[in-house]
C-alpha cells in the first residue's frame, strides 16, 4: 500500500533552517511528482513546492530564493531545504503524490 512518512519538523527559531523528508514506499516514486503543502493553524492549506517526476521544480512566491525541493530516486525519498524561517511559516508540514498524503511533521518558528 501507498505510505508517505515525513519528519524533519521540530522548534526553530526565526531565520533559522531546516530539512524535512518525506519518505515513499509501496508504488514506483520515481515516475510521479511530489508536492509540499503546509497548513498554519486557522488557515488553508496551500501548496509550497513541487518537483517534477524528471527533476522541474516550482515554488510558492512566498518561499522562492529559501526553499529548496530535491528528491532522491534512490531512497524513495523527497527533500524540503528550508532557510531564513519566518514566524508566520510556523505550520503542519504535508507532502503529497496523486491523492495520497503524509500523516505531516510540524515545523515551530519561534523566538
Amino acid at each position: 500500500q501507498v505510505q508517505l512518512v515525513e519528519s524533519g519538523g521540530d522548534v526553530v527559531q526565526p531565520g533559522g533552517s531546516l530539512r524535512l523528508s518525506c519518505e515513499a514506499s509501496g508504488f514506483a516514486f520515481r515516475f510521479f511528482d511530489v508536492h509540499w503543502h503546509r497548513q498554519a493553524p486557522g488557515k488553508q492549506r496551500e501548496l509550497v513546492a513541487s518537483i517534477a517526476s524528471g527533476g522541474a521544480t516550482n515554488y510558492a512566491d512566498s518561499v522562492k530564493g529559501r526553499f529548496t525541493i530535491s528528491r532522491d530516486n534512490s531512497k524513495s525519498t523527497v527533500y524540503l531545504q528550508m532557510n531564513s524561517l519566518k514566524l508566520e511559516e510556523t505550520a503542519g508540514y504535508y507532502c503529497r503524490i496523486t491523492a495520497y498524503w503524509g500523516q505531516g511533521t510540524q515545523v515551530t518558528v519561534s523566538s
